[in-house]
Order: C-alpha cells, then structure tokens, then sequence
C-alpha cells in the first residue's frame, strides 16, 4: 500500500524516467497517467467512475476548443510564406538597407527575424530560411563563424516570443487568459529582446571590428527603395491584419489566423504566378475591397456596404487560388505546406491527450495540493518561486519541446502562481507575466547545448565548412542574453504589464448592490414618464 502523498511525485518520476528512455512523450503520458490511475482505484484513492473524466475531457473541453483551431490556421499560413519567397526578399532588402555598416548583416538578421517571427510562428521554418540565405554571404565577407551561427539561430527563436506566437497562444488556453491580453503582454519583452541583440551586435563591432565586417550596396536610390518596400510591406500589411484585429477584439485568434491564412495565399500567388492583366484587376480590386470592408465594418459590420466589399474581396481569392493551381510548383508549395500543418497539429493533438491522461490521474492523488505545498514553500517568498521555476522550465526544456512544457507543467503551475503573483501585479494581470516570462524563457529550449532544435537545423543547411564546435559555442552568448531577458522581466513586472489594460481599482468585495423594498398594499402607485 503506497501512500497517498507518496503517488505525486512518484508519478512525475515515472514520467521523467520515460522521457529519459526517448519514449514518445505523448504516449509516455498516457502510460503513466492510466498505470497510477488504475493503481490508484486498486488502492481505494478514487473510483473508476473519476476516470470517466478523461473522455469527457477530451471531447468537451480540448476537441470542441474553438482556441485551439488558431494553431493549424497560423501553422499553415507560417509554412506558405516560409516557402514563397518571402523570407528571402527580406533578408535581401534588409541587407542592401544595413549592409554598409559594421555588423549590418547582423542587424538585418536581427530586424527580419523579429519580423518574420510576427508571421510564420515557426523556428524551424525561420532558421532554415535565414541560414541558406545569410550563411553563405556572412561567410563569403569573412564574419565570424561564431556570431554568424549564433545570430542566425537566436534570431530564428524569437518567433517563440513575438506575436502571434504559437506558444503565447496555448499559454494563454492552458492559463484561462485571453489571447489578446498575452499578446499585449509579450510585446514588450520582444521589444526588449530586439533591443539585447542589436546592442550586442553594437558592441562587438566595438571590440572586434573586424569580426564583423561592412558589405558594399549594390543597389542604389530608386531601386533599393522598391526592393525594401517589396520586401517588407506586405509583411507589414498582413502583420496588422493579423494581429490588429485579435488585439483590437474585432477577431478571434481562429479568426484572424483564417483572414492571416487567406493573405497568405494571395501573397503566395503575387510573388510566384506570373499574372495577366485581368489578374492583376482583380488583385487590386481585392485589396480595395478589403481596405474599404475594414474600414465599413468598424462601424456597421452587418452593413449591405460590407457584405458586397467581402463579396468582393472573396472572389478575387477564389480567382487567384485558381491561377494558382494551374502552376505546378505553387500547387506543390500549398500541398507541402498542407503536410506541415497536419504534422504539427496531430502531434499536439495527441499530446493533449496524453497530458489529460496524465492530470486527471494527478488530480485524483492530490497532485495540485503537493504541488502548491512544494512551491509556496520555497525560501524566498514570490521571488523565490520565480527564480525556482523559471530554473525548473529552464533544465527541462533540456528534455521537452514548448507543447509538451505548457501541457504538463503549466496546468500543474498555474493555480500557485495565481495565488503568489496576485498581490504584486495585480489578478488580472499575475497569469498574463507569469506566461509571458516563461515564454522567454522557453526559447532557450531551442539555443541551448546539446539538444537545441534551432542548433539541428542550423547544421541541417550550413556548408561543411561551418564547424558543429562553432555553432554550438556560438549559441552560449545569445542564451545569457535570453537569460538576461528573463531575469528582467522578473525583475521588472512592467515590461509585460504597461501594454495591458490598466486594472479600474475598484475592489469588488466593497460594491454594494442596493434594491428598493417591494412594494405594499399601501404604497403609491407607479408614476410612468
């Protein structure tokens, strides 16, 4: 017989121990969660009608998650554009603009990697492209090998942070916050982060100035502005479709990332499709007709106005997908780009199901009081749970990708962080910093030696010249500063919470609601006016 407070963390160790083994984690959830489960009713802690809870879960909380759909809508547009062309133009203009600098390259990088990280939400994608354009130029100009490596991988990780992040949005599902909110908190860590970079690119082409040496323009005065304007207004444009109308409230993250989905497409076809004159009518009718529905719909979305611009708008969509199908390498792109999005989303699909597994077993072992018990604790008081958990995501994203992180540790982490962070931010805004700092601090998962996915592919596309010593030595400066950026915003609660809504200061246990005594036999009548 094993005692009840013993089952928690004996059960968080099972995990590991399956983790370490390099079972799948979804699987290895489920494992453990039914194993302790059915231990648990053999040993009388709960009935078998409490596991009743994990399909009820799984169909009525996780499958019916309108939420949740936001994932495959930004996945797939992130993977269109990661295969248009985009990224490369960027980097292209980017690097005429900033070339003749010191570290131009770098700088470049930098801005096109906080950019594309507002659109493709993917790292794998971001780093892949940026190295098979950048890398060989860096090399070609003799920038160190070590910088090159490191500002191209971490520059590929801030699309973890910068909105509409993936992670921000199953943060803010697994914290019961919207998604909004998370994005009006994250803007200025990411602003911050931006800022980290650049100043250390500043500085080492102080004291290392021939490590990062000027590139010659080769474009100049009209031409280069239609290059940097065709590189980044588009992305610019759909960067505001997207996320103006989540933070504005005017759409949902689904949505938006449906309406980011479509822009996506027509980008695609612009930038790939070589286009008749009636193509290009009905490109810019469309896009009149989106301004001009934009603009009705603010003030009258049901107006006959808006629904003949969305007509509008919807038919010179339908025309240019059809343009589109008739070339055979956009009609590959939108089906590769069709296989990423099921890849990602299948996989977290079934680590939801895991992770339901396994908390619904926890829950019946009292998993959240020993866990609430562990952290409130801790010496230290709020800071110290910050510092101890911010240590904890950071050594377990060693083992775990960001999904599995924010499905098992987060459900387990929210309850406490509410209760210690309330009193110095704040209620409504405690969960909003608390996601948003371990948000920073799981792009380290992604930099860090050995098992840095950015570092993989990174050495997936660099030429063998590049050596592995390199790469990874070249990720430990940009992982201290990602640090930096955590303890930052622990330090400094504003930093997320100066963009949110400022709270009304009312406290809701003095409102006093009073109702006037029902009327008798000898009370007036009523006056009408």
């Amino acid at each position: 017989m094993i005692p009840l407070e013993y089952m928690p963390p004996l059960m968080f160790g099972g995990l590991v121990v399956f983790m370490i083994i390099g079972y799948p984690v979804a699987f290895s959830l489920c494992a453990v969660g039914f194993f302790f489960g059915f231990l648990s009713i053999e040993m009388g802690y709960f009935t078998m009608a409490f596991m009743q809870a994990i399909p009820g879960r799984v169909f009525g909380s996780i499958l019916s998650n309108e939420l949740l759909l936001a994932i495959p809508f930004f996945t797939f547009m992130g993977a269109i554009l990661e295969k248009c062309g985009l990224a490369e133009d960027m980097l292209e203009s980017m690097g005429q603009l900033f070339g003749p600098i010191r570290g131009g390259l770098g700088y470049s990088t930098i801005i096109v990697g906080f950019i594309l990280g507002a659109i493709t939400g993917t790292v794998a994608a971001q780093v892949i492209a940026m190295a098979m354009i950048t890398l060989p130029v860096m090399m070609r100009y003799k920038y160190d090998m070590r910088y090159a490596t490191g500002v191209l991988a971490a520059s590929g990780t801030i699309t973890q942070l910068v909105p509409p992040s993936l992670v921000l949005i199953v943060l803010a599902d697994q914290l019961g916050k919207s998604v909004g909110d998370m994005y009006l908190g994250a803007w200025g860590p990411s602003l911050l982060q931006i800022a980290l970079f650049a100043a250390y690119t500043f500085y080492l082409t102080l004291v290392k100035p021939a490590a990062l040496p000027p590139v010659p323009r080769t474009l100049f005065g009209k031409a280069l502005l239609v290059k940097c304007a065709w590189g980044i207004i588009p992305a610019a444009v759909l960067i505001f479709l997207v996320l103006g109308t989540i933070m504005m409230g005017l759409a949902t993250p689904t949505e938006a990332g449906a309406m980011g989905t479509i822009g996506a497409i027509v980008l695609a076809v612009v930038r790939n499709t070589p286009l008749t004159k009636f193509d290009r009518i009905m490109f810019l009718a469309g896009c009149a007709a989106a301004i001009i529905g934009a603009l009705i719909g603010i003030v009258a979305f049901k107006s006959f106005a808006f629904k003949v611009a969305f007509t509008v708008m919807f038919a010179a969509v339908i025309w240019l997908c059809w343009r589109a199908w008739q070339h055979q390498e956009l009609r590959d792109l939108i089906v590769q780009a069709l296989q990423a999005t099921m890849r990602i989303t299948a996989m977290v699909a079934f680590i939801l199901v895991g992770a339901t597994c396994f908390s619904i077993a926890f829950a019946g072992v009292d998993g959240g009081h020993w866990v609430e018990k562990l952290l409130t604790g801790l010496p230290g008081g709020v800071w110290g749970f910050l510092i101890v958990v911010n240590l904890f995501v950071f050594f377990l994203a060693f083992f775990l990708d960001f999904f599995e992180i924010a499905f098992i540790i987060i459900p387990m982490l929210a309850p406490v962080a509410q209760k210690l962070l309330a009193p110095v931010v704040g209620a409504d805004a405690a969960l909003i910093w608390f996601g948003v700092m371990l948000c920073v601090n799981m792009q380290t998962s992604f930099m860090h030696p050995p098992f840095g996915f950015a570092l993989f592919y990174l050495r997936s596309v660099a030429p063998k010249e590049v050596k592995s010593s390199d790469i990874y030595w070249g990720s430990i400066p940009w992982v201290i500063l990602q640090l930096f950026m955590v303890a930052i915003v622990i330090a400094v609660p504003q930093s997320v919470t100066y963009f949110l809504d400022k709270p009304h200061g009312i406290d809701p246990t003095t409102i006093k609601i009073e109702l006037e005594a029902p009327p008798t036999e000898d009370s007036p009548p009523p006056v009408f006016k």
